[in-house]
């Protein structure tokens, strides 16, 4: 695919600091959907100096085709997480406006959770942390968002 600016999605990553170097590995996985042109994708660490940051987290999940919620308990602890970006994803979820796809990293408990009736990555909802190849669980993570991404594209 030729990147052209019109038909590349936009990837919003919602997650915990202290599971940032997932989410780095993550992001490595994803690689192929950004050199084809497919997806750009945004996190908090691309902010930059003099940027008001609450404003700009806002502005990118509003923006975004697709928001990946990284789960662990340090995610479903985080005040600003719960009150800013999952009400907001969930609520675009509920409009239609976004794929929400939450990616267990970690053991914890979020059956209770309000993204518990989307269907998550790994397969299974088996958490990153239960894979002896944590490649294994990247690439079955990799693999299900480019699915889902080939699918919206070609909604478009």
């Amino acid at each position: 695919m030729i990147d052209d600016g019109t038909s590349k999605l936009r990837l919003f990553i919602s997650y915990s600091h202290e599971d940032e170097k997932l989410k780095n590995d993550l992001d490595k996985h994803l690689v192929m959907l950004k050199r084809t042109g497919k997806i750009d994708v945004w996190n908090d660490r691309k902010l930059i100096a003099g940027q008001e940051w609450d404003g700009e987290i806002k502005k990118e999940m509003h923006e975004a085709d697709i928001i990946l919620l990284l789960i662990s308990a340090d995610f479903n602890n985080s005040e600003y997480i719960w009150k800013e970006e999952l009400a907001h994803a969930m609520q675009r979820h509920e409009q239609g406006t976004a794929k929400v796809v939450p990616v267990i990293l970690r053991k914890c408990e979020w059956n209770d959770m309000p993204y518990a009736k989307l269907q998550a990555l790994p397969r299974g909802a088996r958490p990153v942390s239960d894979f002896q190849d944590k490649d294994d669980a990247f690439t079955d993570i990799a693999s299900g968002i480019r699915l889902l991404v080939d699918t919206l594209l070609l909604k478009k």
